[in-house]
């Protein structure tokens, strides 16, 4: 069970980060949108190592030869979004990391890695509690996330958006990376 806290701490990572961009960005509570990110990160991240677990026969191959690139590109482009608004200046545009669609994408984006933990499980074998201790972790991790850049972007003088933005591409930059290398 050691191993699998470790593996739901590593896979949780993404989420904290993400998190915190969020609440930067947010600067306080916003009660719904952020109980729906927390929960829809831990759903997502044990929900995907369930799904990677069941469908190692269909989709194995073709997943883990464009994961990567699928999170890449969902981080980079709200990444880039959130940076675009430096070239808004004349109207404050903000992208709004906590609406729904948002929440879906990043929780879709962050928990790629979780499917590929689900497929390794079919060499090493699976127990459902596997996936809840993994849900639960990112959904820890991702409070943890929100309360902390709330914290931060109280104290940020300036729209944080562009550094959210920054962190959702090196987030991307950083996944694509490790399975390239």
């Amino acid at each position: 069970m050691i191993e699998i806290v470790l593996i739901g701490m590593a896979l949780a990572a993404d989420c904290l980060t993400v998190s915190i961009a969020a609440g930067v960005t947010a600067r306080r509570p916003i009660w719904h949108p952020m109980t729906l990110m927390v929960l829809a990160f831990g759903i997502f991240q044990g929900g995907m190592t369930a799904i990677g677990y069941y469908s190692i026969q269909f989709l194995a191959g073709w997943i883990q030869a464009f994961e990567h690139w699928i999170a890449f590109v969902l981080l980079g482009y709200i990444g880039f979004n959130m940076i675009s608004t430096i070239w808004h200046k004349d109207e404050y545009h903000q992208i709004d990391l906590l609406s729904i669609r948002n929440i879906i994408a990043l929780a879709f984006a962050t928990s790629i890695d979780a499917f590929a933990i689900g497929i390794s499980f079919a060499c090493t074998g699976f127990h459902w509690s596997y996936a809840i201790v993994i849900a639960l972790i990112s959904s820890l991790a991702s409070a943890i996330g929100l309360g902390t850049g709330i914290q931060l972007g109280r104290r940020i003088p300036f729209p944080a958006e562009p550094i959210g933005g920054i962190v959702l591409i090196l987030i991307g930059i950083k996944i694509l990376a490790e399975h390239l290398c």
